[in-house]
């Protein structure tokens, strides 16, 4: 006969396993999904130094010593060489990198398991101003250079995206639909609008499971990736992961290259481009 306290025993060892495995599992989703800091970012230390430099510290000088245009013009605007930007401004600093996320081309088509580590993946870096200069808040915005580490991309006028970047809590990450201009945060597979964008993105709603996301993401965009007959006939750019640097609700553009620079604007935020050879695109 068996020993009724033995059996109680091995139940309760049983029940501490489950308790130990579920809680592992849970711990390594949460770990999978974020936060959005430095552990999430490749090469933390090249996107902290970059952004801590001198020659990120002159782009924003030289974006934020041009006044933002007025009205909706393309016509450029030659902005001085001036070889000290920064002499006739306040003291800034440039504020640690963020790392925002984007869905992914197969969590779009439906290919893709609507799993975290499916369903957004890594664009590009944001680290705003730590303070306004003038009245004027500044992003700078990192894109991975090819090969490794990341590459200036543009200097965005406000602190919009790093403001919502910065929404990532322990357990969760930050992500955007560029699309709708739309932010959310996702934690283990429940999706939250942080804008207004975002909750118009979800139907109406706060929240949803990442798989009811993914039907409306799908139903949106899966005919429009990149060699479906709506990308290929030309009726629209169709569905890609954003370059930082390329933004279509991007307004006014400050281009930079060589020694020369244009003020363009284009209709949004505004940008300084660096344009230099062995980037990706």
């Amino acid at each position: 006969m068996r020993d009724p306290d033995t059996s109680i025993t091995r139940k309760r060892n049983r029940s501490v396993r489950l308790s130990a495995v579920l809680a592992l599992s849970a711990s390594a989703l949460l770990t999978a999904v974020g936060p959005a800091g430095a552990a999430d970012i490749p090469d933390p230390q090249a996107a902290l130094d970059l952004v801590k430099s001198a020659e990120v510290h002159n782009a924003v000088c030289r974006f934020l010593s041009v006044p933002l245009p007025q009205g909706d013009s393309r016509t450029p605007v030659n902005i001085p060489d001036n070889p000290e930007p920064c002499r006739d401004l306040p003291l800034f600093t440039v504020k640690d990198p963020l790392a925002v996320n984007e869905i992914t081309p197969d969590f779009v088509a439906g290919t893709a398991l609507p799993i975290p580590g499916q369903a957004i993946a890594l664009s590009h870096l944001v680290a705003s101003l730590d303070a306004p200069v003038n009245g004027r808040n500044a992003t700078v915005m990192l894109a991975p250079t090819q090969g490794g580490g990341w590459h200036l991309a543009a200097v965005r006028d406000g602190d919009v995206d790093s403001t919502y970047a910065g929404k990532a809590e322990a357990g969760t990450a930050v992500f955007t639909e560029p699309q709708l201009h739309a932010w959310y945060r996702l934690k283990a597979t429940t999706v939250e609008a942080l804008d207004d964008q975002a909750m118009e993105g979800l139907g109406g709603r706060s929240t949803a499971s990442l798989g009811d996301y993914q039907k409306l993401v799908k139903a949106r965009y899966a005919d429009k990736l990149p060699g479906s007959d709506y990308d290929t006939k030309g009726m629209s750019s169709g569905f890609a992961t954003t370059d930082p640097a390329d933004d279509s609700s991007s307004a006014t553009a400050l281009v930079v290259g060589g020694s020369s620079a244009a003020l363009v604007l284009a209709g949004g935020a505004a940008f300084l481009l660096r344009r230099r050879r062995g980037h990706t695109g």
